[in-house]
């Protein structure tokens, strides 16, 4: 059974630039979070809905170009010598970083491999002084909007408009998290 210590992150290099996409990011949707606000802070409670299986389409993009680009970078997980994650990151305009993507197979999830990606992240947005991490998911991936809030993002916003662009009949809620360091 994998556990966080047989997990090595690695950088995106010529060697491994085929395992990006290589995971089962795809997870079960059971519940979405239910926005509300008060005194300027945003909370939510957690509410059943019908269950679904979600997996985000993989974009055409040269991964080549993320390799030695000090503004952007690719981390993959590996356990036991399997790809097992990957955290794609950039610069933002806003001098925040920014992860683009996480995902984590789903063989090996809650083993850690999350965890240390997002560490890895951290690390890699301090070395640039940057002064903290955001990142956007939906009100549907409750799994993540728990995992992001345990390592100490903040809910800070949200957009119910932004997924009608791609499907105008969208009713998922874009929910933008930061950590600041």
């Amino acid at each position: 059974m994998p556990t966080e210590s047989t997990v090595t992150i690695h950088d995106l290099d010529e060697n491994n630039v085929g395992h990006v996409n290589n995971c089962n990011g795809a997870f079960i949707v059971d519940s979405k979070l239910c926005l509300h606000a008060e005194n300027g802070e945003i909370n939510y409670s957690v509410v059943k809905v019908p269950e679904y299986e979600k997996r985000y389409p993989i974009e055409e993009v040269d991964y080549n170009e993320f390799i030695r680009n000090p503004d952007q970078a690719i981390f993959l997980a590996y356990v036991l010598g399997q790809i097992a994650g990957q955290i794609i990151l950039r610069k933002n305009w806003n001098r925040y970083g920014y992860i683009e993507s996480l995902a984590v197979d789903a063989k090996v999830r809650k083993k850690g491999v999350g965890r240390r990606l997002v560490a890895k992240a951290i690390e890699w947005a301090q070395a640039r002084n940057l002064p903290g991490i955001a990142l956007e998911t939906q009100d549907t991936n409750v799994g993540a909007c728990h995992f992001y809030e345990s390592c100490g993002f903040r809910l800070s916003g949200f957009d119910h408009l932004l997924y009608q662009g791609k499907n105008p009949t969208s009713k998922e809620v874009a929910l933008y998290w930061y950590l600041i360091f």
